[in-house]
């Protein structure tokens, strides 16, 4: 396969920051001693033996690992990435139906995780990217993979389909989904290997909870956490939403949050209240702490707060939260407000102690979320999510509504706004932004379920998350221009506990072909342009960039989101997804490398530049001035100068009649346009000089650049004509070399073998026939004949001596005839 290169992207603002990437700073919590899985434990003995024996004391105990050879490490070898041997299985079956499981992509290594299905193992390929526009030889391969690359195979095997691969942030464990089960490889533990095949430890995840027999409940979506390299939330399709710590236990989840969408006395359709997937919050105040959940209806709902256990995140970040929670929620006047207020800071103080007691180390930047849940409330599942009610319109019409039933559904931070982009199975993209910040929520009274050790220390806890009734009716009133009508209501706007609405931007229709299911849509975010996402659907990949925000662009308004084509497959009137892997690749010089794998095992990268335009300038053509104007200076003189001077106006001749120049007024007036004339000559001189002095320096220096490249060319000539002389001669040695060529061509035309053609098939076959009567059949012939002559002279000695004693002859020829020997004598 060979790179495609897609057009520059439209431009848009580049003042708006990326989002932060956050990896977990090493430590140990107080409460809770955890051992994560780190790349280290696999590469010395010590090392080794360390971690099984800490592992022996914990719950999931780990296998020994078995004795491997070691390996010879050769150079590697460079080679584009679509023509790696990895993406080279074309279209084989591979678990009874085709297609990849995905991939994943190890950024601080720059290694590529492929799931192979026929070899049910995970290529691992290291990869780097270079500058496809500083290469030689007009090569234009900007991402490039290392031969040979490593076979990561399982121990034990699966047993199921694998439909989805994701990395954690450290890159030492290796999530494998499939449609009801889940296993997490452990990349650096080894078991054995052979040559490039590694044999890794897999360990099943939740077994006790999934089915064995792929009937029941089903894995819905998987997903690590930002803020800890352990821990991963799954949703599953009774609507509950677990989040799993690998490094304290894989079959009973930490955090257990049952999702009771429905609100009470209401029914609704079964469909409705299907959940979909989530995604995590961003770092943006009470964002980071949040999960996002997309039901199949398009309703969207938070649970907040919600953190790992054990995690680590930006002290500042956190005291700030603290600091805006004091400062606002506690001064309001509505009691529920204030009530909620100090169940956030009891969260607040709970979980990060290190607000209210400083440890020694006061220059720390990260703080280490301690397990913590109240045990007489529960969080809120807040939602669904409103629209914002603009004056005089109904908060939702037909024409804002997608149609369908929802797919997919990403988060994404950029700058000041949290956007929310929800695929519908009819290939719309319903982008909305929160109106106002995440606020956590608790429902009174009703208890959680926690579980704890022998020293008191929280192992897990669970509990029902239901629906506030009045939190949705509390949005229908919601009107953006009620915010700023005095101070105190914008202070108890900040904390008013209540679900933050939603502004619709856009709704963009990829136009999809209509079939009787819905299509298969997936989202991606954009690593270094948060404006910008991508849409992998059957027709291919396409790219959406957002131009206009509430609050980081308001004053692109007008502006609509911009739709670019990345793939097209060709085959439109599929709803079968396309890409079974997808990863994106930031590399170093500012550009971001899409990897796109087919699901018959083809590979397709495709680089996107970053936001090297600035923003297009709009000009008012009727209003604009003279200072917005940039000169154009070309170094030559003006066009004025060179025309000369406008001659002055001169009366009519008529009046100057009249005068005589010894009159008083005839001098007077012969006096005055000689001043006037001489006046303006004199100012054409001055201009014409100061235009020369100006332009000397300008001129002198383009004169030298003339002389200096005149130079160059008679350089160029003269040894252009040295060469000639050369060129001639090799070309006429050239030429007597043809003519040779061709004359010793004709003579061997002349050749008798020139004229002989090969022989057909059945001449060939007779050729061969005779050089077998000619090695054997021949050869047996002449023998015959010799032994028949010997014969024919020892019966022909004996007749002549007899009738040379007798007088007689031993036969008489007959006159009328030859004689015949008969096959009697000639056998004697």
């Amino acid at each position: 396969m060979t790179r495609i290169t897609a057009p520059p992207p439209p431009s848009s603002p580049p003042s708006s920051p990326p989002p932060l990437r956050h990896s977990p700073a090493q430590g140990t919590p107080l409460s809770r001693r955890r051992h994560s899985p780190s790349p280290s434990l696999a590469l010395t003995p010590s090392s080794a033996s360390t971690s099984a024996a800490a592992a022996a004391a914990s719950s999931s105990s780990r296998p020994k690992a078995r004795p491997s050879p070691r390996r010879a490490y050769a150079a590697a070898q460079w080679v584009s990435l679509p023509s790696h041997p990895a993406f080279s299985r074309g279209g084989d079956a591979g678990e009874g139906g085709g297609g990849g499981g995905g991939a994943a992509w190890d950024a601080a290594a720059s290694r590529l995780y492929v799931w192979d299905p026929s070899a049910r193992g995970v290529h691992r390929v290291s990869v780097r990217v270079r500058d496809a526009e500083a290469g030689k030889d007009g090569e234009d391969v900007a991402v490039e993979a290392a031969l040979p690359s490593e076979m990561l195979m399982l121990e034990p095997d699966l047993g199921y389909k694998v439909t989805h691969i994701s990395l954690n942030t450290d890159g030492s464990s290796l999530l494998l989904t499939g449609s009801h089960n889940i296993s997490v490889m452990y990349v650096h533990e080894r078991v054995s290997e052979d040559g490039d095949k590694i044999i890794c430890r897999t360990v099943p995840v939740a077994s006790q909870i999934l089915p064995s027999n792929n009937d029941g409940i089903k894995v819905l979506q998987t997903l690590w956490h930002p803020f800890s390299s352990s821990h991963f939330g799954v949703l599953t399709s009774d609507a509950v939403f677990r989040l799993f710590d690998l490094s304290f236990d894989l079959e009973q989840p930490e955090q257990e949050f049952y999702l009771q969408p429905i609100l009470p006395g209401k029914c609704q359709n079964a469909s409705s209240i299907c959940p979909v997937a989530f995604s995590y919050g961003s770092d943006h105040l009470w964002d980071r702490f949040s999960v996002f959940i997309l039901f199949s209806d398009g309703s969207i709902f938070v649970l907040c707060p919600v953190v790992p256990f054990g995690s680590d995140y930006n002290k500042k970040h956190i005291q700030e939260i603290y600091e805006d929670v004091n400062t606002f929620g506690l001064k309001s006047s509505n009691q529920n407000l204030v009530t909620n207020s100090h169940l956030a800071i009891a969260w607040l103080e709970a979980t990060f102690p290190d607000l209210l007691h400083q440890p020694a180390d006061t220059n720390a930047l990260m703080s280490r979320a301690h397990p913590y849940a109240s045990l007489d409330d529960s969080l809120t599942l807040q939602g669904p999510l409103c629209r914002v009610c603009e004056e005089n319109s109904e908060p939702e019409s037909k024409s804002g509504s997608c149609e369908g039933k929802a797919v997919d559904f990403v988060y994404s931070s950029v700058g000041k706004d949290s956007v929310l982009v929800t695929a519908w199975g009819s290939g719309q993209l319903q982008i909305d932004a929160l109106a106002d910040e995440i606020q956590p929520q608790w429902s009174i009274g009703i208890p959680t379920r926690v579980n704890v050790d022998s020293h008191g220390q929280i192992k897990s806890v669970a509990m029902i998350c239901d629906s506030n009734s009045e939190d949705s009716w509390a949005m229908q009133s919601y009107r953006p221009s009620s915010t700023g009508s005095n101070v105190k209501s914008n202070t108890e706007a900040v904390w008013m506990g209540h679900s933050p609405p939603l502004l619709r931007l856009a709704i963009v229709d990829l136009a999809l072909p209509k079939t009787s299911s819905d299509s298969s849509l997936s989202l991606f975010l954009d690593p270094l342009v948060p404006e910008r996402f991508y849409c992998a659907h059957g027709g291919g990949l396409d790219m959406v960039t957002l131009h206009f925000l509430p609050f980081s662009y308001p004053e692109m308004a007008s502006t609509p989101p911009s739709v670019h084509p990345i793939l097209t497959t060709g085959n439109s009137e599929t709803n079968s997804p396309f890409l079974s892997g997808f990863v994106t690749i930031s590399d170093v010089y500012g550009h971001v490398q899409l990897v796109s794998i087919s699901c018959l095992g083809e590979c397709f990268v495709v680089e996107m530049k970053g936001w090297k335009e600035p923003t297009p300038l709009q000009l008012d053509i009727e209003s604009k001035s003279i200072k917005d104007v940039e000169s154009f200076t070309t170094g030559m003189i003006s066009k004025e100068l060179i025309t000369g001077p406008d001659p002055p106006i001169v009366p009519s001749s008529s009046s100057l009649r009249s005068l005589t120049p010894d009159s008083i007024e005839g001098k007077s007036t012969l006096h005055h346009y000689i001043k006037v004339f001489h006046e303006y000559y004199v100012e054409y001189g001055h201009k014409v000089f100061i235009e020369l002095k100006e332009h000397a320096d300008y001129l002198k220096t383009e004169i030298e650049d003339k002389q200096k490249r005149l130079q160059a060319v008679k350089q160029s000539l003269l040894s252009i004509e040295a060469k000639d002389n050369d060129i001639n001669s090799r070309i006429n040695r050239a030429f007597k070399v043809y003519d040779l060529l061709e004359k010793r061509i004709e003579g061997f035309k002349i050749l008798p073998a020139a004229n002989k053609k090969p022989l057909s098939r059945a001449e060939q076959e007779f050729k061969a026939q005779l050089d077998r009567f000619a090695n054997v059949e021949l050869d047996a012939l002449r023998s015959s004949i010799t032994a028949l002559s010997a014969r024919m002279k020892r019966i022909a000695h004996p007749s002549i001596g007899s009738a040379a004693g007798t007088g007689m002859l031993s036969w008489h020829t007959p006159k009328g005839g030859r004689s015949n020997v008969s096959d009697s004598q000639m056998s004697s």
